[in-house]
């Protein structure tokens, strides 16, 4: 049984966290505990992007990003893998250098430092050399980079299915078991 946390920044990109929180709690016999965190960015975007405020109604826990009593914000606590997504540039800069000043990297520099499973979805384009080279950083540190680049041999037919092809490699990588296309199924 997995303890997941996910962190939400303010990059464009939040209809990929709305799917990846309804996929985890479709999931969620496969979790111990699933807990959100979002930037205050995050909440803003999400509000344009989307329309609403939709996440305040997902029955997940969702910690104050200065919140630092949070239990993922110790490796104690034992949470087995972080996803960020969107994960904005800025987000990605202060973890790769080891800036600790929110909730979200905090967790993240935990996860790191107890060489557990960190995912970030790059949600930027195109790239500079900097955030290139915190890329590599992150990915040396033993974070896993995973950009929000979709594919298409599954013919997504509407957003929602574009969508799905980067969440579904997601939950792949966060060890989640689903059923989703798979290359090899194309009709």
């Amino acid at each position: 049984m997995q303890k997941i946390v996910v962190a939400v920044t303010g990059a464009s990109g939040s209809i990929y966290a709305r799917q990846l929180l309804t996929k985890l709690l479709q999931a969620k016999e496969q979790m111990e505990e699933l807990s959100l965190v979002m930037s205050d960015n995050a909440q803003k975007v999400w509000q344009t992007e989307l329309g609403s405020d939709s996440y305040k109604n997902l029955p997940i826990k969702i910690f104050d990003k200065k919140d630092f009593m949070a239990p993922f914000a110790s490796g104690s606590a034992q949470y087995s893998t972080m996803i960020i997504i969107p994960c904005s540039m800025g987000t990605l800069g202060r973890i790769a250098h080891g800036i600790s000043d929110d909730l979200i990297t905090r967790t993240a520099d935990v996860m790191l430092k107890e060489r557990r499973k960190l995912i970030c979805v790059a949600r930027e384009t195109p790239y500079n050399l900097i955030q290139i080279k915190n890329m590599e950083l992150l990915t040396h540190a033993g974070g896993i980079i995973c950009p929000a680049t979709p594919s298409f041999y599954s013919r997504p037919q509407t957003v929602e299915e574009v969508v799905a092809t980067v969440v579904d490699r997601v939950i792949d990588l966060a060890g989640i078991k689903q059923n989703s296309f798979r290359w090899g199924n194309a009709q």
